[in-house]
């Protein structure tokens, strides 16, 4: 088939990173391309140069489409050419109705003006290769997330006359919707679109596409053809690691008393468009891993158990009762604490002190009629700035001009201060230098010795395996395995993943 997109030696830097280091993408008509990496591998920035959101690096690489030299500089200019991106979060107008969203920007016009009949009758044409039958005149915000997917990916199906760029389509999809997607996407595919599908589900991957880019670091590590990349390997061009070279760690986490005592259970636990029927057990003292790819679920099971995705089956225990959370306060107050993936985002509040980031959940569990006193707030913070040893020189000093390691302690001192029984880490030392690194590890190797109980989450096998007693491998948001003793090394886990 001929070429129809090639992006040729594209670089792109930020002030102090380098997103995309001269990388190629091959794009054919008529094939679903899918572009793999792991978080922070250029996958975002890469389309975002394709479809004019961002301007590549001056006089560096060049976009070929259809055989001519392009350099969009707006998505609408990308879009006007023939290339439509629907990404994951749904950008389209929720007051406005679902077939004015469908033809936002070419609305079918007679005699100069809208013509809004066939409109209607077009959007129920086109919402009918989904499956959807729904009214077209209703608000797009009277419909669920799913529906509204749907609707976005539908959107870019009627704008995108040759290459559809989907983000994510099939995260907030079930399997029935999945395979409905999965039909249109063959049907356009046998129609000559070009179609380049970013995922982290591994088995969608091999179901639905021809080739495979994959990114690591900004870097291209290779295009493959999907029916010859086996799992395994696709694992190691994603993670950069070889199988047959990894060796097992010894794991330096133990718990000092070898309880068998559950602390945490989750028995059959589901949430919509995350995890599904989940098992689980953290015994007191323990340090349990969480491993499997970005999107695996690692994260969703953090956000579950913490109040932030609610349950829809299943059942937590925790030291014995049965839980009932529906938001994060009641976590806390249950005696569960968790440090996020994303801590700019979810976890400091940028221009508060450190001493009133310190302060925050303890006074959020004390309540605000119990207030922690100035005084009281600098004795903690400081109790805590020499115990985690963060590098300031007061504790007034406002949290977003650390680095990012000691952000993570104070963060990891805000929960420490409420004395939690169960300490749920979300890729605790990501972002951080090698200096800030080293002592995190030996913060929470220290914890579990003090007999505290861990939930851990890492993209880091060595490190996850060198800490956790036991490991619970997770793929496409479902419990593959549970491995523990002279199982517990970092090729079982990526054999694992891999295997599903």
């Amino acid at each position: 088939m001929p070429v129809v997109l090639e992006l040729k030696n594209i670089s792109k830097t930020y002030p102090g990173v380098k997103a995309l280091d001269d990388v190629d993408l091959t794009l054919y008509q008529g094939e679903i391309h899918a572009l793999l990496g792991e978080n922070g591998a250029g996958k975002s920035t890469l389309v975002k140069v394709m479809t004019g959101a961002q301007r590549k690096d001056e006089g560096i690489g060049q976009v070929l489409f259809n055989n001519q030299s392009y350099d969009f500089k707006t998505p609408a200019e990308a879009q006007l050419a023939g290339i439509s991106t629907v990404y994951q979060e749904v950008n389209l107008l929720p007051n406005l109705t679902v077939a004015q969203n469908l033809f936002l920007g070419h609305e079918p016009r007679k005699y100069g003006l809208i013509d809004y009949k066939n409109m209607l009758v077009q959007s129920e044409q086109l919402l009918s290769r989904f499956k959807l039958s729904i009214d077209v005149n209703a608000q797009l915000s009277s419909f669920s997330v799913a529906v509204q997917q749907l609707i976005a990916i539908a959107r870019g199906v009627a704008m995108s006359a040759q290459v559809l760029v989907l983000d994510e389509p099939t995260a907030s999809l079930d399997a029935d919707e999945v395979q409905t997607l999965f039909a249109v996407l063959n049907q356009l595919k046998a129609e000559g679109v070009a179609i380049v599908f970013i995922t982290h589900f591994l088995d969608q991957v091999y179901q639905i596409s021809d080739r495979i880019t994959v990114l690591r670091n900004g870097k291209q590590v290779g295009q493959f053809l999907t029916s010859e990349l086996p799992q395994a390997k696709l694992i190691e061009a994603m993670l950069g690691k070889e199988l047959q070279h990894l060796t097992g760690h010894q794991r330096e986490c133990e718990s000092p008393t070898n309880s068998q005592e559950a602390i945490l259970s989750l028995s059959n636990v589901s949430a919509k468009g995350s995890i599904q029927s989940m098992n689980l057990t953290v015994g007191k003292g323990q340090a349990v891993g969480l491993a499997g790819l970005l999107g695996s679920g690692r994260t969703e099971v953090c956000k579950a158990i913490f109040g932030l995705d609610q349950l829809t089956q299943g059942d937590i225990t925790f030291t014995n009762n049965r839980l009932t959370i529906s938001q994060p306060a009641d976590a806390i107050n249950a005696g569960i604490a968790l440090c996020p993936e994303d801590r700019k985002t979810d976890g400091i509040i940028g221009p508060l002190s450190i001493r009133e980031n310190i302060a925050l959940a303890l006074q959020a569990r004390l309540g605000w009629w119990r207030y922690i006193s100035k005084a009281q707030q600098e004795e903690l913070a400081q109790f805590y700035i020499d115990k985690l040893q963060i590098a300031t020189p007061d504790a007034d000093k406002p949290i977003e001009q650390l680095s990012g390691g000691n952000q993570q302690k104070v963060i990891l001192a805000r929960w420490l201060a409420i004395e939690p029984m169960l300490l749920i880490l979300d890729e605790p030392t990501r972002g951080i230098d090698i200096g800030a690194h080293a002592e995190i590890l030996t913060l929470i190797r220290s914890l579990c010795e003090e007999g505290m109980s861990l939930l851990v989450t890492s993209s880091e096998l060595d490190e996850l395996v060198a800490l956790a007693n036991k490991v619970v491998v997770m793929r496409d948001r479902h419990k593959v395995t549970e491995l523990s003793g002279s199982e517990l090394t970092s090729q079982h886990v990526m054999q694992a993943i891999a295997e599903g």
